[in-house]
């Protein structure tokens, strides 16, 4: 699985990158198809901005927008939303009939 990391108004640091890979490993660690994971760190006014894009083979591009006072928790906010829509997604295709 290959992560980028962007920001846009904003230095990404240290801890910064090591608390979303942290967050990516443990969440996203059960979808095997997954290729590639985009992080966009953005900041407006007060609020700051977390996008994750998310790209799994088949076609599938998942996306994950969060707005919060703090980064991390806007970070934590999106990497969940991006698993529940990955979650939900492959209980849809899976087949649940014997």
């Amino acid at each position: 699985m290959q992560v980028s990391i962007t920001g846009r108004h904003i230095t990404i640091t240290d801890n910064v990158k090591a608390h979303i890979d942290e967050k990516l490993e443990r969440c996203l660690s059960m979808f095997p198809r997954i290729e590639t994971v985009h992080v966009i760190l953005d900041v407006e006014k007060l609020l700051q901005v977390c996008e994750v894009v998310i790209q799994a083979s088949g076609h599938i591009r998942i996306s994950a927008t969060e707005k919060s006072e703090n980064l991390y928790d806007a970070i934590d906010r999106s990497i969940e939303h991006a698993e529940r829509q990955m979650r939900k997604l492959r209980d849809k295709v899976t087949e649940h009939h014997k």
